[in-house]
């Protein structure tokens, strides 16, 4: 995907304004080198481009300090509109028999070209305050237990962050996934 002109400068301003207001989700972290690395990126921007349509509300949540990269989250307050109603990957798409849903979580992720939270990625998030109030997201599942059919999620209950499990190839209408994406 390939953006305009003038979507890149819609987005760079969504982002600040986002940047901006949210600051203590990156502490010590400058927006005018954040911006700089977007703009020489624009196959991250693309990817920026769909967490924002999809409702996702990306926002910068730390800089790798080996690599410098800064690292972007969906920090919207509920599971991302436009990628729920999913199961976890294609495998659990393609055993459905009936009722299939449309994409799966991991499917849509690699599309968009980014990754979806890891369990410490998803508790690092909520530690911001709390998200998945009403929803749940799909979050990146162990090979031991995916092997066995099943998948995790997280939420945010009766102020504590609950990891729970459930068969992949599930999916509901309150529940979607959240990105990641390293520029």
């Amino acid at each position: 995907m390939k953006l305009t002109k003038a979507q890149i400068n819609e987005l760079i301003g969504t982002l600040s304004e986002r940047f901006a207001s949210n600051p203590g989700r990156h502490k010590g972290v400058k927006w005018s080198e954040a911006e700089e690395r977007l703009r020489a990126s624009p196959a991250k921007l693309a990817s920026l481009f769909q967490m924002e349509a999809t409702g996702g509300e990306p926002d910068v949540v730390g800089r790798d300090k080996k690599t410098g990269e800064f690292i972007y989250f969906d920090c919207s307050a509920e599971s991302p509109k436009g990628r729920r109603s999913v199961c976890y990957d294609q495998a659990a798409l393609d055993s459905r028999k009936e009722h299939k849903p449309k994409h799966s979580a991991v499917g849509m992720a690699a599309e968009m070209g980014v990754r979806i939270l890891t369990e410490e990625e998803y508790r690092h998030l909520q530690s911001f305050g709390p998200v998945d109030t009403k929803t749940s997201s799909w979050i990146e599942t162990p090979a031991d237990i995916r092997e066995r059919g099943g998948a995790i999620f997280g939420d945010w209950r009766y102020g504590h962050v609950f990891i729970y499990h459930n068969g992949a190839e599930s999916y509901y209408g309150a529940r979607g996934w959240r990105g990641s994406l390293r520029v």
